[in-house]
């Protein structure tokens, strides 16, 4: 689908269209309709990114808590979105020793532990060292740097699922 295809859906069809860029957060899609039609990618982007930006605290969130731990219970079970799956397996997360998904599982708990959300971070470009060293780093921030800090990660996350969606 072109972005011109995609600009001139109905609300519905748009928001089903873009339904895995934002895990488990139909809204954003669905808010962003209105800023049509989009011309670039970086366009539609700004405009869910606007969406989430707009959001309540409690949106904004309920967004971070819709994202897996990464190598967590999802990953798991196989319970990841197929987006979730291949980006953690691009990272290596799949491929954990024993002790290093030991590790990382207990990065996590202290982070969630500390912040009351999961550790959210664009895996693409690294390694299952650099992110567990980026999980270590952030626990020394503020909860409101935190939340920025994941807000913006999660728009890097949707940056390179629309870039993937509309490749070629």
């Amino acid at each position: 689908m072109t972005l011109n295809e995609l600009s001139a859906l109905p609300q519905n069809e748009f928001t089903r269209a873009l339904g895995a860029i934002f895990e488990h957060s139909p809204w954003i899609p669905e808010r962003a309709w209105t800023a049509r039609p989009f011309g670039s990618v970086q366009a539609l982007h700004q405009a869910m990114v606007g969406v989430v930006q707009r959001a309540s605290r409690d949106e904004q969130i309920a967004l971070i808590v819709a994202h897996p731990e990464l190598a967590g219970k999802e990953a798991a079970a196989g319970t990841l979105t197929s987006a979730s799956t291949s980006e953690q397996r691009g990272a290596g997360l799949d491929q954990c020793s024993p002790d290093e998904l030991k590790r990382l599982r207990s990065l996590n708990a202290a982070y969630r532990d500390h912040f009351g959300f999961p550790f959210v971070i664009a895996v693409k470009g690294r390694s299952r060292y650099q992110i567990m060293e980026a999980i270590e780093e952030r626990l020394h921030n503020d909860e409101e740097t935190e939340l920025t800090t994941c807000l913006d990660e999660i728009g890097q996350i949707a940056r390179f699922r629309l870039d993937a969606q509309f490749a070629g």
